[in-house]
Order: structure tokens, then sequence, then C-alpha cells
């Protein structure tokens, strides 16, 4: 049996749990990280969410993935070589550690950015952010012990949300803000 997920109201130490972490990752990685940013749930004021801090580190290129995954493994982050999201190296804490997801992906390309448009349109629109919750509640209910259909379940939500940040983003000129750490 998977760990259930569990969301939970919104807590405003994340912001502090993510910068830690980040001051670490940006230690390890110097320069090889062109930027470093708190996303998903944990990084949008006063949204509810599973307490799971993602972070994302945006590099030049994926071209030579030891570059990354050697030193960060050093340092004990766990490198999840079977991740079938082919458009980024994603990594976990450190045994021991708080639940931490990692995701490396290459600056400027269209998942680097959508990831950042997401959490920049709910960050500006309090009444979506708000549906996304109680969506997230309900499918935590349905699906707690099925972590795949719960983030199944909310793609069409996700894809809705995702149309209405493409116009957004067109209408103020988006484009993501200076980095997180």
């Amino acid at each position: 049996m998977s760990d259930p997920v569990i969301v939970v109201p919104y807590d405003p130490q994340w912001i502090k749990l993510f910068h830690e972490t980040a001051h670490q990752l940006r230690t390890i990685l110097g320069d090889r990280a062109v930027r470093i940013d708190h996303i998903g749930s944990t990084s949008i004021p006063g949204l509810d969410a599973k307490p799971i801090i993602d972070i994302q580190i945006s590099v030049p290129s994926l071209d030579h993935p030891h570059e990354l995954i050697d030193p960060l493994e050093k340092e004990g982050f766990r490198f999840r070589q079977h991740n079938p999201d082919r458009s980024k190296c994603f990594f976990r804490e450190p045994l021991g550690n708080r639940r931490t997801h990692i995701h490396v992906r290459q600056e400027g390309s269209w998942s680097q950015q959508l990831t950042l448009l997401f959490r920049d349109y709910l960050r500006n629109h309090p009444k979506d952010c708000k549906a996304y919750a109680e969506l997230k509640y309900q499918l935590a209910k349905l699906y707690m012990y099925d972590r795949p259909k719960y983030t199944e379940s909310k793609a069409p939500f996700i894809w809705t949300i995702l149309q209405k940040a493409d116009l957004w983003s067109r209408e103020i000129g988006w484009k993501p803000k200076d980095t997180d750490a």
C-alpha cells in the first residue's frame, strides 16, 4: 500500500522549508543552477496542499545529467532513475528528511516555463486557487491510497487552469520573475 494522500491547510512554514533546502541546493550546484524555484501547491500562499515541498532547478542543459546527479547524490539526494517524465531529472530528499521533490529541468523548456506559469497564475487568482483546494480535498478522500489516481484525476482541472493561465499570460506579458533562491 502506498503512502496515503493527505491534504492539509496551508502552512506559512513551507516557504521557510523551501529556502532551507534551496540554500543547500545552491551550495551544491553553484552556477550549474540558473534558477531554483519553489513550485507546486506549497509555493502558493493560502493553497491547501499535500505537505511536500516541490523545488524546480533550471539548468542550461540536461545533456550531461551526471554533472547534476553526482553532486546531489553525494549530499544524499536520491535520483529517481525510473521517472517516466523524460523532460526532467527527478530527485527525492535524503533519507530521514522532510518529503521534498526536486525537478531539474532545462531553462526555457516548455515544462520549465509551464510549471512557473501555473504557479504564478494561481498566486494571482484566489478563486481558482480555492476551487483547486476543494478539488484536492475531494480527490484525497476518494483516492487516499491511490496516489496515481489522485494525480490523474486532477488533470482536467489543471488543463482548464493552464488554458486560463495562457490567456492571462498574454494579457499581462507574463515572464518568470527572478529566481526564488
